[in-house]
């Protein structure tokens, strides 16, 4: 759902923007790409998603106000590390050696450098490529096989984002609440840890070496502004670039720096909310400085939903819910774990407009493939349909995605076909109740599917399962198809990663 004052501003500025095409050979080669993404920002947390919201997001409105909102983007997964593999890779994580929960600050590379990622293919196009954030994908500190105390920081890393396509790297290896506290350009620390820190409460982070050029207060500001002089340079060049930044908030620790403490009138959730939309509006105002606004592709989406970190009741008794009208929290199998903002402007080509149909994030790298030209092998982006349809409003029924597969924190399943959801799961399969491990006497009273319909129930109230036992039967031989194949996407049959995967 989408603010109906928003649609009003879309619709009447849409007059202005040339006419979107349907054919990709009439798409302007090259048009520049920046991905922003959130770490833990709830759909309800935007305040052009949700009338009802006590934060006001304005540069992320303005976003919204000038290009495509999709207002039912999912992220693959309810939690971080496999929805950013999801991303870059075009592909389920589940299908991947990770089968549930995350990667840490010293874990082994997730994604094998045999697999195209969305930087390798846009760089085998000639584009610029950047990772600028939070990887939390893993790599190989020097002297990890000892453990994680014997790590040799004045070593190069190895097998991290350089090795995967991106031609530079400025980052930190996991979330910013997971030791260590180290900041990596391209493949060398910038600094040796020199002492140990470590937070509690919102402001929490693990107990852990920390570099003498670390700053957690300051680490989403020195992104964003690596990120702003980015573009900056790279706009001055021939070769279009794609920048991957992928912010470490407003994931713990909630760090909002003091001039935005007490300004949301919630708690520091809700300020740090508004220092984040600052940081998306200081990287607009960078395209727009550089000059390249009409020809560069920005997309802002958030990673899954808002963690209960955040103090949902505490934020509920003023009035604001990050889920929105959605159940559940980030981790869960329930739509508030894994229903995100999602919006890409382009004014070249992209009117605004809104779209209702259900997307999921691993659906870019097939549209960025379509807008270059790049044939996808049978093993690549097995889970990736191309949202050009959508977003150039011309053929929307053209976007031949069938059904959303989602995946918790503890490697449950869900998939959504149509307004039909079922959750392969009598818990919420994450963090909010039922909880696995804490409420499983509550979980043996229930049925062992939920059975949704979105439409008619968003707010997963009422499990219908046993009224349309077909519908469950349905959807679940359709989800161990896609199992089974190794794919969701049309072509050869494809082998998933790791142990068997069994519902």
């Amino acid at each position: 759902m989408i603010r109906k004052d928003l649609v009003l501003s879309v619709f009447g500025i849409a007059s202005c923007i040339p006419t979107a095409f349907s054919n990709p050979a009439d798409i302007i080669k090259n048009p520049n790409i920046i991905f922003i993404l959130a770490d833990d920002l709830g759909y309800g947390d935007v305040s052009a998603l949700n009338e009802n919201s006590k934060i006001q997001t304005t540069n992320i409105d303005r976003l919204a106000a000038q290009g495509a909102v999709f207002t039912d983007a999912h992220s693959g997964s309810a939690v971080c590390t496999p929805t950013r593999y999801g991303i870059l890779t075009g592909r389920y994580n589940w299908r991947s050696t990770l089968k549930k929960g995350v990667l840490g600050g010293y874990s082994s590379p997730l994604i094998p450098q045999t697999r195209k990622t969305i930087a390798s293919m846009l760089k085998d196009g000639h584009y610029n490529t950047a990772c600028i954030g939070k990887w939390h994908l893993g790599w190989d500190w020097d002297n990890i096989e000892k453990g994680n105390d014997s790590v040799r920081f004045d070593k190069p890393i190895k097998n991290g984002p350089t090795t995967l396509g991106f031609d530079y790297f400025y980052g930190i290896a996991g979330s910013l609440d997971m030791p260590p506290y180290v900041y990596v350009e391209n493949d060398r620390p910038t600094a040796l840890p020199n002492r140990l820190t470590g937070s509690e409460g919102m402001a929490f982070w693990r107990k852990g070496p920390t570099a003498s050029d670390f700053d957690h207060e300051q680490t989403l500001p020195n992104l964003v502004g690596r990120a702003e002089k980015y573009i900056t340079e790279k706009s001055k060049e021939k070769d279009p670039f794609f920048l991957y930044l992928a912010l470490t908030a407003p994931h713990t620790p909630i760090l909002p720096s003091k001039e935005f403490q007490g300004k949301s009138g919630l708690n520091d959730y809700g300020d740090f909310v508004l220092m984040v939309d600052v940081m998306i509006g200081k990287v607009m105002a960078a395209i727009d400085k550089a000059g390249i606004g009409n020809n560069t592709i920005l997309v802002f989406t958030s990673d899954n939903g808002c963690s209960p970190m955040a103090n949902f009741e505490e934020l509920k008794l003023k009035g604001h819910n990050p889920s929105y009208i959605y159940r559940g929290t980030k981790a869960d199998l329930f739509d508030g774990g894994h229903r995100i903002p999602c919006v890409v402007r382009w004014p070249e080509k992209v009117k605004p407009h809104q779209v209702t149909q259900t997307i999921c994030l691993t659906d870019f790298m097939a549209t960025f493939a379509t807008l270059t030209n790049y044939p996808l092998k049978d093993n690549e982006g097995e889970d990736s349909f191309s949202l050009l349809p959508l977003l150039l409003d011309k053929n929307p029924e053209k976007y031949s995605r069938e059904a959303t597969v989602h995946h918790s924190i503890n490697g449950n399943f869900t998939i959504r076909k149509g307004d039909w959801k079922l959750l392969l799961s009598a818990g919420s399969g994450g963090w909010s109740y039922p909880k696995p491990g804490k409420d499983d006497k509550v979980i043996a009273t229930l049925p062992p599917y939920q059975l949704y319909n979105m439409k008619t129930d968003p707010s997963e109230t009422k499990n219908l399962c046993d009224k349309f036992p077909e519908i469950v039967n349905e959807l679940k031989v359709l989800l161990l198809k896609y199992i089974k194949d190794g794919r969701s996407t049309p072509g050869k049959t494809q082998k998933n990663d790791g142990e068997e995967i069994s519902l």
